[in-house]
């Protein structure tokens, strides 16, 4: 089954109304923000973080933000975390990096959400390149029994 009919498949599941967007590939977080005609906090990065018991985590993180890792930590209760290699990512997502995200893994990892992202309108991978999937971002950690929690710092 392709990224897009997993991601549909798994949203219509959980009573999540999406919309998916095509677009060209993009460059970079603000030519995609762009493209889209969105705030780059609104871009919201589903990446993969590695736990030292070669589990993962889903982190949902805005688009103008990276990942705090003390605060990460803090908030899983481990000492130790990592972004996989891509291969490794693909193999617990079932998602290329630049296409992943929690809906319609292949695994459902626990996901941890930055709370900037509760309110807004996101825009995230929709399981293949050049395609974004448009969500309300309150919806989405509600419907993804997400840990919602202040868990990035502004990009440097």
């Amino acid at each position: 089954m392709r990224g897009r009919e997993r991601v549909a498949k798994d949203a219509a599941a959980r009573g999540l109304d999406i919309e998916f967007v095509e677009r060209h590939p993009a460059k970079s977080l603000e030519e995609a923000a762009s493209v889209l005609g969105v705030l780059p906090r609104n871009i919201v990065k589903s990446l993969v973080v590695k736990r030292s018991d070669d589990t993962f985590v889903f982190v949902l993180v805005p688009g103008d933000r990276q990942i705090s890792w003390p605060k990460l930590r803090s908030v899983l209760g481990v000492n130790k975390l990592q972004l996989p290699t891509a291969d490794v990512a693909l193999a617990a997502t079932g998602f290329e990096r630049g296409t992943i995200t929690p809906l319609g893994s292949t695994t459902a990892w626990p996901v941890v959400a930055d709370e900037r992202i509760v309110g807004e309108p996101a825009w995230m991978g929709g399981g293949e390149h050049g395609l974004s999937v448009a969500v309300d971002g309150s919806q989405l950690v509600e419907q993804l029994h997400a840990t919602v929690a202040d868990v990035t710092e502004p990009n440097r």
